[in-house]
């Protein structure tokens, strides 16, 4: 007697055999289930040999796409994705009534036939010939697992799925010989198993342990006989007999395949009739599926995932290429998630700002000398409802990466001034006159040997101080605590603009929504539009000793390929100093005076944990910041209408009421808690404090407050000072100003022009 393979069947040489002799019989067949008129069968099966040996010889059989999952640090799941849910798993992990009841409905004699079973083929054929019509077809479980490696293939694309299923001579043609292949490969079992990991279940469902989650939440190994029957049945018609949206029909459905596996002696003839009294006993599982669904308030940082693998080359040349990996999934990826920094981001931004309120808020916190990105979130959830202000867009990141356009800094840009012109060798000790209003200064310098020159007369740009009674000289430690515009200006009018721009450039500081930054002082401002991701990594390379560290997101990719897993290639964080140990630790000393001292003492986490940072409120007060770090952890918090529209003036916030917005009094506090949470437990280093010299005279006028205390509050404002409302950096406040106590020099201030004040008009830049 012949050989026969494992499971049953013909062996290869009966099969090449039998295949000679029915040949063109088979031909005919197919043409006969196809295309119900019989005066067709001639020229069908004239064609079908030839047609068949020009067919590849091989069976292409993708990979089956599976669903993603995204963890934690810790390894604690975030979320999970896919395009179809699906999780592949080996036939002894399936129900020996799910193989059966499968076997029992689709095909009978799924263990005595080839990849062709003529006897079927031979009672289709006659069936339909006496329906005149497709009343049956003849496929075989091998023909229908090739037809769904097809539409597997064709992944979501329309018109593949439609050529992949279409009823025609050559597609059953091509079913047939791949068939053929797959039996002498593959054998029954490893056929069974492909076929109930590749199948559509309904429901979003793909493949017997999706379906066996989706409609019982349980293990497709744990299936009893009633609730096998119930998913082979799906498997005719997933829609028809839906047991969600058509409990009635599905129950028939069931039924009959119970019966079958009785006529077949998978179970007893009891066995089925007690079975079919049963309820169907769904416990649904709804389709869970992308970062909406994300737990810990983790849906944007999902999100930022997503973003970095579509857009990074290391997953693949194209985007295209990296989309057909991310789609085909199979993949578990680890983050740099903390999960309890992340569970402090989202309790500080839910206890401050409430989802329907008019603003909103977004927080990062990133780990200095890693880049590796710790927690990520915000008040307005992720979602797609926005009448109940969801929103799909990540305010915390850069436009490419699914964001916005971002959102003017204000203030908390001064310390890169700064650090470039320590770096520059300016002392920290500078005095700079720093009156309450003034011109900006003119030229200035910029990079590629170019000049800013300020316009003339009426239209020459100027700027101004928060309050009328910030009136210098100041000393760049005075000037950073209290965030005094005209002093950053004046440091920027010494150094030049281009110091500056390629200082931002070193500490990974763009425009969120892509363009080059301006080459206008007002810079010095904060007018060009962040992210909060952005700004949060700028200052963790002051919190690492002057060390940028370009940001990550995901610490390794283990994608599974069949039966075999692979690790990923995943992008790792680059390091490059930025600037000295010296100016790092200078400009960390200046910003623990802003949380000591100055405009972020709301900020402040208490003597017992060093902390830095600086406040900042734009133009208009669309938009207040808190920018801070300790030497283990920087955050940065952003507060305002994502739109633009709404002034955070007479505004209530969180249920709190505020005349005025500004990032000491909305974002510090929120800083504050989150990186108090964030920070719980975990080492506390000091910073490495540097003297800075005061080298003005001494005028027997103390710290220059102007009879106001260290004007932290700013005459009860407690404006950070770089709000104009008229200005460029100016006051809401007052038309008349007082006189400053110092000469300004002569032709310090030219107001003179060369092609226009580049955005540095009155209110220009800020709003």
């Amino acid at each position: 007697m012949p050989n026969k393979r494992s499971g049953g069947g013909l062996s290869p040489t009966q099969q090449a055999a039998k295949f000679l002799g029915v040949s063109v019989l088979a031909g005919a067949v197919m043409a006969g289930i196809a295309l119900p008129a019989v005066g067709a069968l001639g020229l069908a099966a004239k064609g079908s040999v030839e047609g068949f040996d020009e067919l590849p010889a091989n069976l292409k059989q993708p990979p089956l796409s599976q669903r993603t999952t995204i963890l934690d640090s810790k390894g604690d799941s975030i979320a999970t994705v896919y395009s179809r849910d699906r999780t592949v798993v080996d036939l002894k992990e399936i129900s020996p009534y799910m193989q059966q009841a499968i076997v029992a409905i689709e095909d009978a004699r799924f263990y005595q036939h080839g990849a062709v079973d003529l006897k079927g083929v031979l009672r289709a054929v006659n069936r339909n010939a006496q329906e005149g019509g497709v009343a049956q077809g003849a496929s075989t479980l091998t023909q229908q697992l090739v037809k769904n490696v097809a539409v597997e293939e064709a992944g979501d694309d329309p018109t593949l799925v439609a050529q992949a299923i279409q009823q025609t001579l050559g597609r059953k043609i091509r079913e047939l010989k791949y068939a053929i292949q797959l039996e002498e490969e593959l054998g029954k079992k490893k056929i069974l198993e492909n076929y109930l990991n590749i199948t559509f279940f309904g429901q979003q469902a793909y493949g017997v342990e999706a379906g066996s989650q989706r409609y019982f939440s349980k293990s497709a190994k744990d299936l009893d006989v009633e609730e096998a029957a119930l998913l082979a049945g799906i498997v005719q018609s997933p829609s028809r007999y839906d047991p969600v949206n058509d409990p009635q029909e599905a129950t028939k459905r069931r039924n009959t395949v119970l019966q079958r596996m009785a006529d077949l002696g998978d179970i007893s003839q009891a066995e089925a009739d007690k079975a079919k009294e049963k309820p169907l006993g769904l416990d649904i599982s709804k389709p869970k599926n992308g970062c909406i669904t994300a737990v810990k308030g983790a849906g944007f940082f999902c999100d930022y995932v997503r973003e970095v693998f579509l857009n990074d080359p290391i997953f693949g040349k194209s985007k295209e290429d990296r989309a057909k990996i991310w789609n085909q999934g199979g993949l578990t990826i680890r983050t740099t998630m903390d999960p309890k920094a992340q569970k402090s981001v989202q309790a500080s931004v839910k206890e401050h700002v409430r989802q329907k309120d008019e603003v909103a808020t977004a927080a990062t916190i990133v780990e200095p000398g890693t880049g590796n990105i710790l927690a990520m979130g915000q008040s307005r959830p992720y979602g797609l409802d926005t009448k109940k202000n969801e929103t799909s867009i990540n305010l915390s990141v850069d436009e490419s990466m699914g964001g916005g356009a971002g959102y003017q800094p204000g203030s908390t840009f001064k310390p890169i001034v700064a650090a470039a012109a320590i770096e520059d060798g300016m002392s920290p000790g500078k005095i700079y006159p720093a009156p309450y209003e003034m011109l900006y200064p003119s030229p200035i310098s910029t990079c590629g040997g170019g000049t800013w020159r300020n316009s003339t007369g009426s239209d020459a740009a100027k700027l101004a101080n928060e309050s009328a009674s910030e009136v210098g000289p100041y000393s760049m430690e005075k000037a950073t605590a209290l965030s005094v515009n005209t002093y950053f200006v004046q440091m920027i009018a010494d150094i030049g603009i281009c110091p500056v721009t390629k200082m931002a450039g070193k500490m990974g500081v763009e425009r969120a929504d892509g363009r080059k930054m301006d080459q206008a002082p007002s810079i010095a401002l904060g007018t060009q539009e962040m992210s909060p991701l952005t700004m949060a990594n700028a200052y963790a390379t002051f919190a690492s000793r002057g060390m940028y560290c370009t940001p990550v997101a995901i610490e390794s990719i283990t994608q599974r390929v069949g039966e075999k897993s692979k690790s990923l290639e995943v992008p790792k964080s680059t390091c490059s100093r930025a600037m000295s140990e010296k100016t790092a630790d200078t400009i960390s000393t200046l910003l623990k005076g802003v949380v000591e001292d100055g405009t972020g003492t709301e900020a402040g986490l208490g003597p017992s944990r060093p902390s830095a940072g600086k406040t900042g409120t734009t133009d208009g007060r669309y938009a207040a910041w808190f920018v801070g770090y300790t030497p283990n952890m920087a955050g940065a918090v952003w507060v305002g209408d994502p739109a633009h529209k709404r002034r955070m003036v007479n505004i209530t916030i969180g249920g709190v009421g505020y005349d005025k917005v500004f990032g000491g009094k909305v974002p510090g506090p929120i800083w504050r808690d989150m990186m108090s949470g964030a920070l719980e437990g975990e080492p506390n280093p000091g910073f490495n404090p540097v003297y800075i010299p005061d080298e003005r005279p001494d005028r027997g006028r103390g710290d220059n407050d102007n009879g106001n205390g260290n004007n932290d509050d700013d005459n009860g404002n407690g404006d950070d000072g770089d709000n104009d409302d008229g200005f460029i950096g100016g006051t809401d406040g007052g038309t008349t100003f007082p006189t400053p106590e110092f000469s300004i020099p002569e032709n310090w201030i030219q107001g003179q022009t060369n092609g226009g004040n580049n955005g540095n008009g009155n209110g220009g830049g800020f709003g």
